[in-house]
Order: structure tokens, then C-alpha cells, then sequence
């Protein structure tokens, strides 16, 4: 695994686990320092392997249209272009899936730092209590920069990922241009092949909006 630095694998850990944690706030402040590593893992570790499923099943459904629209079509050009696109769609997901599986061989790793290192344990924890604490006006930054979209419909990963971005920039003071670096990265890891383009738009318009917001 390529050398990361503390706070960008407690970034991982948070993204990976936020979904699957108590909500409350207080609930995770009461987890003891030695536990805690163990229900992030935990929680990571169910998130992926729902990612993953979820992504084969996909690809797994592209195929079989594909297939149903070659077995009923009369070699009509139309057909056999649809085929073609839903078989790319299935081969887009297959290679998403196996960037996630990459990931999770990393993992004993991953919780080997995240054991040893309590900046690890401490950031992924005021992540996630960050984004819980202040979901509703996270969320509503979002979806100020989103464009003909809504937060709910976003990909679960996608939505986390600007989550933690913007809990960074407003409620833990990291600097913008770094939140939006990190948050790209994550993107590439671990969500669809152009979600990283569409990570980045999104948060370029949070921090401009931002700033117009102060200037006001």
C-alpha cells in the first residue's frame, strides 16, 4: 500500500464507516479508545463488501439485459448497439468492483496503522461525529451546489465523500484546497470511474459559494 499520512487514512476509515455507525453523536463519544478501532473496521469492512455486491449486481444485470436484447433482436443495428453499451456499462462496474476488492486486501494494513497510530482513531472519530452533529447544514451546502440533482438521489458513497469534505472545511478547519484533493482521491478509490470529476465540480461550487456567502 502506498504510504498515506494519518489523517488520510482516518479519512478512509470514516468514509467506509460513517454509513454504518450510530448517528448519535454521544452514542460513539462513549466508545472506549480501544474499541474503537474494531467497530470502524467492522463498519468499513460491511460497507465494502455491500459496495462491492451491489456494484457486481450491476454489472451482473447489464450483462443479462444485454443478453435478453440479443436473444429477442433480428441483428438490427440498434440492438446490437445497445448490446454493445450495456455489455461496456457491465464491464465499467466489474472494473469499479475490483478497484474496491484492491482496496479491501489493504485493509489488515490499514487497521494495523489505525491500531498504532491514535491520530488515526481520534480523526476518524471527529469525522464522523462532525458530519452527525451537523448533517442537516452539510447537506444543505450541498445541495446549494448541486445542479439539477438532489442530495438523496446522490450515490451513497458520493454523498459521503462531499459529507466529509465539507465537515472538514467548515466545522475542522482544514484548508479548502486540500478537502477537495483528499476528497478526489477517495472518489477514485472507491466510487465510479468518473465520480471524481463530478466530486470536484461539486466542491469547487461549495467553497465559491462559500466565499460569496462571507463577502455578503
Amino acid at each position: 500500500m502506498q504510504e498515506r499520512k494519518p489523517r488520510q487514512i482516518a479519512r478512509e476509515l470514516a468514509l467506509l464507516s460513517l454509513s454504518q455507525l450510530p448517528i448519535n453523536p454521544k452514542k460513539l463519544e462513549k466508545i472506549a479508545p480501544e474499541q474503537l478501532v474494531s467497530k470502524l473496521v467492522l463498519a468499513a469492512v460491511r460497507t465494502l463488501r455491500s459496495e462491492v455486491q451491489d456494484t457486481l449486481d450491476n454489472a451482473a444485470g447489464e450483462l443479462q439485459r444485454s443478453n435478453d436484447r440479443l436473444l429477442t433482436s433480428q441483428t438490427r443495428a440498434t440492438d446490437l448497439n445497445t448490446a454493445r453499451a450495456m455489455v461496456k456499462e457491465a464491464i465499467v462496474y466489474t472494473h469499479t468492483a475490483i478497484n474496491k476488492l484492491a482496496a479491501a486486501v489493504e485493509f489488515p494494513e490499514l487497521i494495523q496503522l489505525a491500531n498504532q497510530d491514535r491520530e488515526v482513531r481520534e480523526y476518524a472519530k471527529d469525522i464522523i461525529i462532525a458530519v452527525n452533529e451537523n448533517r442537516k447544514t452539510i447537506d444543505e451546502q450541498i445541495a446549494s451546489a448541486l445542479v439539477d440533482w438532489q442530495v438523496t438521489r446522490l450515490a451513497h458513497i458520493d454523498r459521503d465523500i462531499l459529507r466529509i469534505a465539507v465537515a472538514e472545511m467548515k466545522y475542522l478547519q482544514v484548508p479548502e484546497s486540500v478537502t477537495i484533493n483528499e476528497a478526489v482521491e477517495l472518489a477514485k478509490r472507491y466510487s465510479e470511474e468518473d465520480s471524481h470529476r463530478f466530486i470536484n465540480g461539486v466542491l469547487r461550487r461549495v467553497t465559491d459559494l462559500r466565499k460569496i456567502a462571507s463577502t455578503s
